[in-house]
């Protein structure tokens, strides 16, 4: 197959891939970037699409999160590709943060208060208690974390709703005209081609 790759991949390598960029962050942002404008589909679809998918990265179910976006995104009549590549709002670099706010703002709900502990420390709570396999282990850390996911899902949902929309808007207005004026130049209107052919 033309471009396929000569050394397969191994399924570390592919996981870690899924998780980690192969190249930088920065190319990857970027490459995303392209992938959200470039779809077709009007500025609200695209914009609430992706809206979901960052709304399902903040919650706490971990390898469901496609499937989250996918319907919030069905939900709403926003793009399913684009819900998709919302989710990538949740990676290795934000998850520490994200489960922090969610679990102190979790727990500011239930107990009035919040705990004193660090993003990598309420990160490295959650982790063990995902390895450890226990509910007995995860439920405390998860039920604050359900209920903060909301208001901060909808806070990051919000912003990048905003953020998508004017992007692929300008994205679009552009590439309408650019087309227009590639199509001016390749097939001008009768009168146009009637005045140079008069004036030569």
């Amino acid at each position: 197959m033309l471009f396929r790759r000569r050394n397969r991949p191994s399924r570390i390598e592919r996981m870690r891939v899924a998780v980690w960029p192969r190249h930088s962050w920065a190319r990857s942002t970027r490459y995303f970037g392209k992938r959200v404008l470039r779809l077709t589909a009007t500025p609200h679809a695209i914009a609430i699409g992706f809206a979901a998918g960052a709304f399902a990265s903040c919650t706490p179910l971990v390898g469901f999160h496609f499937l989250t976006a996918f319907a919030i995104a069905y939900i709403l009549r926003g793009n399913l590709i684009a819900s998709a590549i919302g989710t990538s709002v949740g990676n290795p670099l934000t998850f520490p943060f994200i489960w922090a706010s969610t679990y102190k703002i979790g727990q500011w709900v239930l107990i009035g208060r919040t705990p004193e502990a660090g993003p990598h420390e309420v990160h490295q709570q959650f982790q063990s208690g995902l390895f450890s396999k226990s509910l007995d282990a995860l439920l405390p850390m998860v039920k604050p974390m359900f209920i903060g996911a909301v208001p901060v899902g909808l806070v990051v949902g919000v912003v990048f709703y905003v953020i998508v929309y004017k992007s692929v808007e300008v994205y679009q207005r552009r590439r309408k005209k650019s087309l227009s004026s590639k199509t001016d130049r390749l097939f001008p209107a009768p009168s146009t081609a009637m005045e140079e052919d008069s004036s030569a």
